[in-house]
């Protein structure tokens, strides 16, 4: 007798065992099936084994189905217009909410709501969105898991849609400063974490290492993200425009500073903006910086006094309160701004050269400096050639910088082959006078 029951229970046993293989055999030929179709980009043909992954084999290699039914419909929207590309954008909506209840682990909330935000946002005229609709999906991203809200498109479109707000009326100018604060400082929290990331790759170049294909491979992502970071702040300051100016930011700076003069966000994005509008001349703006720094100092409560009073003190205050290497090299960067603005170039050049040094992931210095080289060529040589000579150390900096069509511009500007012919300079080295200080060596013809 217990000789039968053994032989019944293994013959159970193997059944299920055999049952469960078949099965995971047929969604693995499915999954493959799917996956190749999407490769091809048929998205059509994929479509019905990626249903049948769905119904018959939800939880089979979740990663793969989520990815290539991603791409599947991507390409399926691309290709459909009207009703059907409708059903297609909510289809791949469901798919990433799935994804997000389904395979959580791989799946940030935050991340794939701004991509399902973002996908409706591009197709807003089908899905008749309204500017307040689009915000609140947004909003509501920031709100809740704002910590996975990462995409520069999304951050972007976010404040986008609050301009519009604002234009149409349905926002207050303190909604608009406010949100503009908010995302700002997102995208900074975000380029410096990836900054630190790329410096620690270029670190180890300059040192004379190699890199190995995955640090190569995480140093092109992390160069790529900070770079569409930088690109998404810049237009977002664009976005804003002269909305925010001292006759706009004055008045209701005033109105609103009794009640939040103890209140240091407040305080400091009250005068970062004033600063940054050219409203530094204001006594709102020597009012709120005095009450920051007895409130909250910091390096930029020191800065602001330095440029009220002019007092050393507070320059070496400021200095001395920065310590993390990202900070002080936007500190240096700012220094060097309003020296330039000044006209004091030779100061300019070194605050620049300060914050490259500890930013190295960061070039704009390149091309400040290439720009006041260029300004400087008519007061910086003896004759016209060497004057325009200028524009080869111009052009060198560009390239530095990374912007070859500004390098080929300055060398446009620099003297011709015909005229490096008739004054016999060429392979000659020009010191170049004035405040720029530097040699530079004539193209050989």
């Amino acid at each position: 007798m217990k000789t039968n029951i053994t032989l019944f229970v293994a013959f159970l046993f193997l059944g299920t065992t055999l049952g469960f293989s078949q099965n995971e055999e047929e969604c693995n030929q499915t999954l493959s099936i799917m996956t190749e179709y999407v490769k091809a980009k048929n998205f059509k043909a994929a479509y019905e084994p990626f249903k049948k992954l769905r119904t018959e084999c939800p939880k089979y290699n979740p990663g793969a189905q989520f990815k290539y039914g991603e791409d599947m419909f991507e390409g399926l929207i691309d290709e459909t217009e009207g009703d059907v590309k409708k059903g297609y954008i909510q289809e791949l909506s469901d798919l990433w909410d799935a994804r997000i209840v389904e395979y959580a682990k791989k799946s940030p909330k935050g991340k794939y709501l701004a991509k399902k935000a973002e996908l409706r946002y591009d197709n807003r005229k089908l899905l008749g969105l309204t500017d307040a609709m689009i915000y609140n999906e947004f909003d509501a991203i920031y709100k809740t898991d704002l910590a996975n809200f990462k995409s520069p498109k999304g951050l972007y479109v976010y404040f986008k849609s609050m301009v519009s707000l604002y234009d149409a009326k349905q926002k207050t100018a303190q909604e608009l400063f406010d949100k503009y604060d908010d995302v700002v400082d997102k995208l900074e929290k975000e380029t410096d974490f990836n900054t630190k990331k790329l410096n620690e790759y270029l670190e180890k170049e300059a040192g004379g290492a190699t890199l190995a294909k995955k640090e190569a491979r995480y140093k092109k992502f992390y160069s790529q993200t900070v770079n569409a970071l930088e690109k998404i702040a810049g237009s977002v300051d664009t976005e804003l425009g002269d909305r925010a100016n001292c006759s706009t930011l004055i008045p209701l700076y005033q109105k609103d500073y009794e009640a939040n003069k103890n209140n240091s966000q407040w305080l400091q994005r009250a005068m970062s903006k004033l600063y940054a509008k050219g409203c530094k001349d204001d006594p709102m703006f020597v009012k709120i910086v005095k009450q920051k720094n007895t409130v909250e100092p910091n390096e930029d409560t020191a800065y602001y006094l330095y440029l009220i009073t002019g007092e050393q003190q507070y320059f070496d205050q400021t200095l001395s309160l920065t310590t993390d290497p990202l900070k002080k090299a936007k500190l240096y960067n700012k220094i060097a701004k309003d020296f330039k603005a000044k006209g004091s170039y030779g100061k300019a050049r070194n605050y620049y050269m300060k914050a490259m040094e500890l930013n190295p992931s960061s070039k704009n210095g390149y091309l400040q400096i290439a720009n006041m080289y260029g300004n400087s060529a008519k007061n910086c040589g003896s004759d016209n050639f060497s004057q325009r000579a200028v524009f080869w150390l111009a052009a060198q900096e560009a390239e530095k910088g990374g912007s070859s069509s500004t390098a080929s511009r300055y060398r446009g500007l620099a003297p011709t082959k015909t005229e490096i012919f008739n004054k016999s300079m060429g392979g000659k080295t020009i010191k170049i006078g004035c405040w720029i200080q530097r040699s530079v060596t004539v193209p050989n013809i």
